[in-house]
């Protein structure tokens, strides 16, 4: 695996690559590996001649300072787990390299109504930033494909939108690869490892109701669900911010069930301080 911290160096050695007509596939992380970026890093390489990783914890998408200070950060593991996998090239830039101009968000995407709810309400500015580091990282990488997880459902609907926005609809195929799983269902993420064992088991509930409001789908409606599946969290020791059952392609909400439009049921619930997310598709 070739380490790159250069964003030129990175673009003279892709460019000689796309000379030979290799396809390159993108996996963007924030470090913190876990068997779901690894899933990412083996789809990529199954789909493409070149796979290339980037690790950047990327100051403006934080919303809450502490949140990004207490970002887990594994870089000596991620590269061991990102060499095992196979993965061609990491691109691990400083913030200077990412952000030749600064952090400040000098640009503001049109991103419409998907980011105005869930996450785009609690995390305020959330999106703005998911959209300016994402936006600097194709700009570097130009890939053929991009790669991104299924748990993060909102997010891979911002940064579909923002390939339409900055002109990279056509010539990036954006693949959804599905959520990958803890034993007790809990999605894998970074995050988790801020969690004890003990609060781990206690959040399998979020998988738990998930199952629960697709086994239900079109025998309860989905504010009695959404009701439940509260009641659910507080029982087992989290507390909501959301709990949302709404159109799958638009995110807009579902007051009852129709068989013609896609729903998914999307939830964030903190335990203790730490803030997890799921979702899953019902239909």
């Amino acid at each position: 695996m070739i380490l790159l911290k250069k964003a030129d160096d990175l673009r003279k050695y892709l460019d000689n690559q796309r000379s030979e007509n290799k396809k390159i596939g993108f996996v963007p992380t924030m470090g913190a590996l876990h068997a779901g970026h690894i899933s990412l890093i083996k789809t990529s390489k199954r789909d493409n001649s070149i796979t290339v990783s980037s690790i950047f914890v990327n100051p403006t998408q934080f919303n809450d300072p502490n949140d990004f200070k207490k970002y887990p950060i594994t870089i000596e593991k991620d590269i061991q787990l990102l060499e095992e996998a196979g993965c061609d090239i990491l691109f691990l830039p400083s913030v200077n390299e990412v952000y030749p101009q600064g952090t400040k968000v000098n640009k503001h995407y049109d991103l419409g109504f998907i980011e105005t709810v869930f996450d785009g309400k609690y995390r305020p500015g959330h999106f703005q930033g998911v959209c300016m580091v994402v936006q600097q990282l194709l700009e570097i990488v130009h890939p053929d494909r991009l790669y991104l997880g299924q748990k993060d459902y909102q997010q891979c609907m911002i940064i579909t939108k923002l390939a339409e926005l900055i002109g990279l609809k056509n010539s990036i195929e954006i693949i959804i690869c599905p959520t990958l799983r803890e034993a007790n269902g809990l999605a894998m993420s970074s995050r988790n490892m801020r969690l004890s064992n003990q609060e781990k088991e206690k959040a399998g509930v979020i998988y738990k109701s998930l199952q629960m409001i697709k086994a239900s789908v079109g025998k309860e409606n989905p504010e009695t669900l959404e009701h439940k599946v509260q009641l659910m969290l507080e029982a087992a020791g989290l507390k909501a911010d959301y709990v949302e059952i709404v159109n799958a392609e638009n995110l807009s909400p579902m007051k009852e069930w129709n068989q013609h439009k896609k729903a998914v049921a999307l939830i964030a619930a903190f335990m203790n301080e730490v803030r997890l997310i799921d979702n899953m598709l019902l239909n």
